[in-house]
């Protein structure tokens, strides 16, 4: 029933990477990890699900900030190592500090230059100051 799973070249620790990705434009949103049950929670749900390295929990994708993900498609690679999620962005932002991409610093002239603005106020999705 999960043999599906077992295809997934899952790292030392039982991870693989997972990019979401815009169904609409295909706009990298973000990069996250997945362990088994993420997955498989993600694909019967259809909601993203991800593993918090920091927390070393599930994380379900905009459960404090409101910003869910609503799983379009799911794809794995030719190496069966990476995995894309083409997502329905909630709210238009899937980044922590309010913005629609987690990628929005561009390399410029030797510096890393901030090339999108804050949708939200990141103490307005989490509480905090």
């Amino acid at each position: 029933m999960s043999a599906w799973l077992d295809e997934i070249k899952w790292n030392d620790d039982g991870l693989v990477p997972v990019i979401a990705q815009d169904a609409a434009d295909s706009r990298v949103l973000m990069l996250a990890w997945m362990n088994r049950e993420a997955l498989q929670l993600t694909a019967r749900d259809g909601h993203a699900v991800y593993w918090s390295r920091s927390r070393r929990k599930l994380w379900h994708k905009g459960e404090e900030s409101g910003h869910q993900q609503q799983v379009r498609e799911i794809r794995l690679d030719c190496d069966n190592d990476v995995i894309i999620l083409q997502v329905e962005q909630k709210g238009g932002i899937a980044c922590h500090t309010g913005r629609r991409s987690c990628f929005f610093r561009r390399l410029e002239d030797g510096r890393w230059r901030t090339v999108e603005p804050v949708l939200k106020d990141p103490s307005e999705m989490y509480g905090k100051n």
